[in-house]
């Protein structure tokens, strides 16, 4: 067992994980946070993806031991004070999901790409989502939701 130490969504969660437990299932499992989603276990559909360190990453990817030490933020972390995140509500308003499945994911991805680039063009949004998968929506509303958002900033 190894003992971490994670700053989640502002709240420092201290636990002995197995060395090998990733880190998304560190948030599902140990703290309940499921709105970080398990796809694909193998990085390749983005649904797991977090902030880490204000970085998007898959959290199926790491090992909940490498995060010891850092800063992570799911989708239930956006929110503040009851006000939706610009991103939240962008997809809100341009009905950017359909089942929702690949939503958290898509918003932290975004919320990455709208810090690096504030006032990006639709190429570069369907760039800056790439990493993600969705099979709903066929991504214009998702775009749309970007868009939507990086225009309230």
């Amino acid at each position: 067992m190894a003992q971490i130490s994670i700053a989640v969504n502002g709240r420092l969660r201290k636990a002995n994980v197995e060395p090998r437990m990733l880190l998304v299932h560190f948030l599902r499992e140990h703290i309940f946070l499921t709105g970080t989603h398990v796809g694909c276990d193998t990085s390749q559909c983005g649904a797991c993806t977090v902030l880490i360190d204000g970085r998007s990453a898959k959290s199926c990817t790491l090992f909940a031991v490498q995060a010891d030490g850092s800063e992570v933020t799911t989708i239930e972390g956006l929110a503040k004070d009851g006000q939706l995140h610009p991103l939240q509500d962008g997809f809100w308003e341009e009905h950017g999901l359909q089942c929702g499945f690949c939503t958290p994911g898509m918003i932290l991805s975004a919320v990455n790409l709208l810090k690096d680039n504030p006032n990006p063009s639709e190429r570069e949004i369907r760039e800056g989502i790439s990493g993600n998968f969705c099979r709903c929506t066929g991504y214009q509303h998702i775009v749309n939701a970007i868009q939507h958002a990086a225009s309230k900033r």
